[in-house]
């Protein structure tokens, strides 16, 4: 799949969990957050200690999550995201979004070497439109 068709099938799904949001208020995985609600699409956020942020529930997991995701989010730090990668590997999530800031060579390779759709060095808010009704 190249890279645009990667993107087109990513934003075609209706469902995402997002790592990075962040307790501190106006940051950019909250941004993500209200910006792709706002276009009509669901995330579920996945935080590791905080049950809410900003009125927002949050789950521990992808395990915890109340329904399966179509696809993963992340605006989280490379290190993290080498992670997540396996987890997101182990739930059979197939699609993974990186930030930019967020991606890495090991968490793109590992992707690819394990059959997730992976699109880096793009932003969602920008790639993405409101979904229609």
């Amino acid at each position: 799949m190249s890279p645009e068709e990667a993107i087109e099938d990513f934003l075609a799904q209706t469902s995402f969990a997002l790592y990075g949001m962040s307790r501190g208020g106006d940051k950019f995985g909250n941004r993500v957050y209200a910006n792709l609600t706002s276009k009509g699409y669901r995330i579920l956020p996945v935080h590791p200690v905080a049950e809410e942020i900003g009125g927002v529930r949050c789950w521990p997991g992808l395990d915890d999550l109340p329904e399966k995701v179509d696809g993963a989010i992340l605006v989280i730090p490379p290190p993290q995201t080498e992670k997540v990668v396996r987890r997101i590997h182990a739930a059979r999530i197939g699609r993974v979004w990186m930030q930019p800031g967020a991606e890495s060579t090991e968490a793109v390779r590992y992707c690819e070497e394990n059959g997730i759709s992976v699109v880096f060095q793009e932003c969602v808010m920008v790639r993405s439109s409101p979904r229609p009704d």
